[in-house]
C-alpha cells in the first residue's frame, strides 16, 4: 500500500479515499467522481489544462491515484508536450508510478467518463472548494488538539492559530482575470472626481499643502513608509497628520501604537493641538491662558473620528483582523502603524528576522489593497546615517532597517530629516534651517520624488506648514493651487480679516 500523501499544513497526513475513516463522526469533503471527470476532460481536450491549472494543484485532489495522474499532466505541460491518454501513461511510466496510479485500465476509464470539456472550469472549482474544506478541518483539528493540551501556552496557541489561518487564506486568495474596460471607467471616474475638487487632490489630504501637491494626497491601496532615525519626530509627524486628517477634515483614521500607550498618545496630541509643552501636560502646572486654550481645543479633539489601539507586540494577523473591523464598523479611511519593526508574524517559522519583516511588509501592502485604503507605517533606519558626514546624513533607501523588502513593497518611502538636529543651521545658500524639517520623498511608484519643507515645533511635538498664518487661512478656505495671492500684503490682509472674523468662535487649530 502506498504511503499516504503528505499535506502542506504542519505535516498532517492526508487520508486516501480507501481508508477515509470518519473525522469527528464525518467523512472528509471529497468529490472523487468530479476529480475523474476533470482529469478525463484534460486528456480529452488540449486547451482544458490551461483553464484549470491556476485553481488546481496535485494536493487539491483527494484520491491518491488522481494526484499521481495530475502530477504527470503538470510535468507534460511544463515540458510543453501534448496531453492525452497515451502521453500521460508514458509519463507515469517514466515516473515509475503507473501501477500506483491504477494502470492502463484506470487511465482509459478516466477518458471514457466524459464526452467534452465544456464544464471543466466549474468542476475544477468544486474540487478546489472541497480541498479548502479539508484544509480548514486539518487546521481546526490542530488548534483543537493544542487547546486540549495542558502543556501548550494559550498565547502560543492563539499565535499559532492566527499564523496558520493567515497562511491558509493567503494560499487560497486568487483574483480573476477581467477585461480592461471596467478598470478604465474606474480610472476616468477618479480623474473626474479629482477635477471637481477645489483642492485638486485625488487622495486623502494630509493638511501639509506642499506635500499634498506633490502626492495628490495619500492614495487608496498604497503602502507608505515614513522612516527616520530616533528623535527625528516620526511619531510627531504621524500625530500631526492624524490631527489634520481626523480633526480638521473629520476623516476617520485608525492608529496602531506598538511603542506608546493610549494615554501617552493622547498627551502627545494635547501638546500638538493645544500647543502646551510636554512638561506642563505631565505636571498639570498650566497658566490661566493655557487652561482656557486646553478647554477650548480639547472639545474639538474629543469627538474626532480617531481610533487608537495600543496592543504591544501586535502581530500582522491581529492587525488584519482589527483593521478589517475598523473599516467595516467605523468607516476608517486610513491606518497608521507606529512602528513596523515592533510588529511580529507569530505562528510562522522564519530563518531570520529579515524574512519576518519581509512577510510583515508584504502583508501590509496586501492589506492596503484588500481594504482599499492607504496604510502608513513608521519605520526605523539603521545606524549608517550617523556615520556619514555633513549633507551625507540625509537618509537613503539603503538605510531602511532589517529588510530590503520594505523598499520593494512600499508604494512610497518618505524620510524625515532635520538638519538642526545634526547642528547644521544654514544651507549652502545661507538660508536658516533652525526649526525646519525636510520630508524627503525617496520613492514614489506613481509620481514624482522630491523634498518638502515643514516647520517643526519640538516643544509641542508638532509639524506644520512653513507659514502658519497662511495655513490658518488655507485651512478654513479650501486650498487651490491655481489660486494665488497677488502679494505678501494681500496674504497678511486676508489673514487679519480671517482672524478678526473668528474672535467670537472657538480658536482654530
Amino acid at each position: 500500500m502506498p504511503e499516504p500523501q503528505q499535506n502542506n499544513t504542519r505535516g498532517t497526513r492526508q487520508r486516501r479515499v480507501s481508508d477515509a475513516t470518519p473525522i469527528l463522526g464525518k467523512i472528509q469533503p471529497q468529490a472523487i467522481d468530479i476529480e475523474g471527470a476533470v482529469l478525463g476532460a484534460i486528456m480529452l481536450e488540449k486547451d482544458a489544462f490551461s483553464k484549470v491549472s491556476e485553481s488546481l494543484s496535485k494536493e487539491t485532489f483527494y484520491e491518491h491515484k488522481n494526484q499521481l495522474v495530475y502530477a504527470a499532466i503538470q510535468e507534460l505541460a511544463i515540458e510543453q508536450k501534448p496531453i492525452d491518454m497515451l502521453t500521460v501513461v508514458e509519463q507515469l511510466k517514466t515516473n515509475g508510478t503507473l501501477d500506483e496510479a491504477g494502470g492502463y485500465v484506470y487511465i482509459a476509464e478516466l477518458t471514457g467518463r466524459v464526452s467534452s470539456a465544456a464544464h471543466v472550469e466549474y468542476h475544477a472549482s468544486i474540487i478546489a472548494k472541497k480541498y479548502q474544506q479539508r484544509q480548514l478541518i486539518t487546521f481546526a483539528g490542530e488548534v483543537l488538539a493544542k487547546a486540549f493540551d495542558e502543556t501548550c501556552d494559550v498565547d502560543e496557541t492563539m499565535q499559532f492559530a492566527e499564523g496558520a489561518l493567515f497562511k491558509l487564506s493567503e494560499n487560497n486568495l486568487h483574483n480573476g482575470v477581467e477585461q480592461i474596460d471596467p478598470t478604465i471607467d474606474m480610472a476616468l471616474k477618479k480623474i473626474e472626481d479629482a477635477s471637481n475638487r477645489e483642492d485638486g487632490l485625488s487622495g486623502l489630504p494630509t493638511g501639509f499643502f506642499d506635500l499634498d501637491k506633490m502626492t495628490s494626497g495619500w492614495q487608496a491601496t498604497d503602502l507608505i513608509i515614513v522612516a527616520a532615525r530616533p528623535a527625528m519626530g516620526k511619531t510627531a509627524f504621524a500625530l500631526s497628520m492624524v490631527k489634520n486628517i481626523g480633526v480638521d477634515y473629520q476623516t476617520p483614521v485608525g492608529i496602531f501604537s506598538l511603542e506608546m500607550s493610549k494615554l501617552q498618545l493622547v498627551n502627545r496630541m494635547l501638546q500638538n493641538v493645544c500647543e502646551i509643552t510636554g512638561d506642563k501636560v505631565k505636571s498639570g502646572r498650566l497658566t490661566k491662558d493655557e487652561w482656557e486654550r486646553l478647554t477650548i481645543k480639547i472639545s474639538q479633539l474629543r469627538h474626532a473620528p480617531i481610533y487608537v489601539d495600543d496592543t504591544s507586540g501586535l502581530s500582522i494577523f491581529e492587525l488584519r483582523t482589527k483593521a478589517r473591523r475598523l473599516v467595516r464598523d467605523h468607516g476608517v479611511k486610513i491606518i497608521m502603524i507606529d512602528y513596523l519593526q515592533l510588529m511580529t508574524a507569530s505562528g510562522m517559522n522564519f530563518g531570520s528576522r529579515e524574512q519576518e519583516v519581509s512577510t510583515i511588509s508584504r502583508s501590509l501592502k496586501g492589506l492596503a489593497k484588500e481594504l482599499n485604503i492607504p496604510i502608513i507605517a513608521l519605520s526605523q533606519l539603521n545606524r549608517g546615517v550617523e556615520s556619514r558626514q555633513g549633507e551625507g546624513k540625509r537618509p537613503q533607501l539603503s538605510d531602511l532597517r532589517e529588510s530590503g523588502a520594505i523598499e520593494q513593497d512600499a508604494d512610497m518611502v518618505c524620510f524625515i530629516h532635520r538638519p538642526e538636529y545634526y547642528k547644521m543651521y544654514e544651507d549652502e545658500k545661507g538660508n536658516d534651517l533652525r526649526g525646519l524639517a525636510e520630508i524627503i520623498i525617496a520613492k514614489h511608484r506613481n509620481g514624482a520624488v522630491g523634498d518638502v519643507r515643514l516647520r517643526f515645533k519640538g516643544e509641542f511635538t508638532r509639524f506644520c506648514n512653513i507659514d502658519d498664518d497662511t495655513a490658518l487661512v488655507q485651512r478654513r478656505f479650501s486650498y487651490n493651487s491655481d489660486e494665488t495671492l497677488s502679494s505678501r500684503m494681500n496674504q497678511e490682509n486676508s489673514t487679519e480679516a480671517f482672524l478678526a472674523n473668528t474672535n467670537n468662535e472657538e480658536a482654530p487649530f
